[in-house]
């Protein structure tokens, strides 16, 4: 029985619609990126969609929540962190000869030939998100990724995410004159890994994001146990008591109507951050 395609599946699960895989095929032709990676740009899906369907789609274990998990020394030393951290891959397992490992590409083939034959053992795929591996390997790979990390600043540390560099540049601007460590994103994508390696104390984010809107950039950060400090700000175009009252309902920290103005917003900064 041939193999379902992920494009269908995904329009089973009522994840997509068949209107939105064809423009997603139509902005894949070209650029060679995989399906799953023109979805999440295009704001369809998210991580966890891809995951699921990927390990579904080849019968893989599908894997959660393994920064939780306490791993034996023998386990991690089978991966330098670097190499964990650039490949996207994390040993969950050794068993005998076998070492099961989370990879956010289980179809990578040349990665699981060369850790085989580095390591004498046969690799046995498991999926897990990019943001999960991340999470794990900064936890528990601490000291061999410490020259990746970012330096915690002496003053708060405010994460940016708008999609438009102008309106970066001015807060930027704008907050570093307070005397705030500031670090900008131009997307949703980005402004959770940025989350992930910085550990803000405080993201401002636009809402109407590329690949990864405001309110999705919220949740994952709700759900990083390493981010349960970080406060959020959402700012949106839409001014509706009732969109204000969606925001907060979902725990958002503050809301804040465009045009943004500078004394506003300094204000709910220094408020959050109290």
């Amino acid at each position: 029985m041939a193999r379902k395609k992920m494009g269908e599946m995904l329009i089973e699960q009522e994840i997509i619609s068949q209107q939105d895989l064809n423009k997603a095929l139509l902005k894949q032709k070209g650029q060679h990126k995989p399906l799953g990676q023109i979805l999440e740009e295009m704001n369809l899906v998210q991580e966890e969609d891809i995951a699921k369907t990927l390990a579904s789609q080849f019968n893989f274990p599908y894997i959660q929540k393994i920064a939780r998990f306490k791993f034996p020394k023998q386990t991690l030393a089978m991966l330098d962190g670097k190499l964990a951290l650039k490949k996207l891959i994390f040993p969950l397992k050794l068993d005998k000869t076998t070492l099961y490992l989370a990879m956010a590409n289980p179809l990578d083939m040349p990665v699981q030939s060369e850790l085989s034959f580095q390591l004498g053992v046969r690799i046995s795929p498991c999926v897990a998100t990019p943001g999960e591996i991340q999470e794990a390997i900064k936890i528990h790979y601490k000291t061999e990724i410490s020259a990746r990390t970012v330096i915690k600043s002496a003053h708060p540390t405010i994460l940016v995410v708008d999609s438009q560099p102008m309106i970066l540049s001015t807060l930027e601007n704008l907050i570093k004159k307070e005397g705030y460590a500031v670090h900008l994103a131009q997307d949703g994508h980005e402004g959770l890994q940025l989350a992930h390696q910085l550990q803000p104390d405080l993201i401002v984010t636009e809402i109407n994001l590329p690949r990864l809107d405001g309110t999705r950039l919220f949740a994952e950060v709700k759900k990083s146990s390493e981010l349960s400090h970080t406060k959020v700000i959402i700012f949106t175009t839409k001014a509706s008591q009732e969109e204000e009252a969606r925001l907060l309902d979902m725990g958002v920290d503050d809301f804040i109507a465009k045009p943004l103005q500078p004394l506003r917003l300094m204000a709910r900064i220094r408020r959050a951050l109290r």
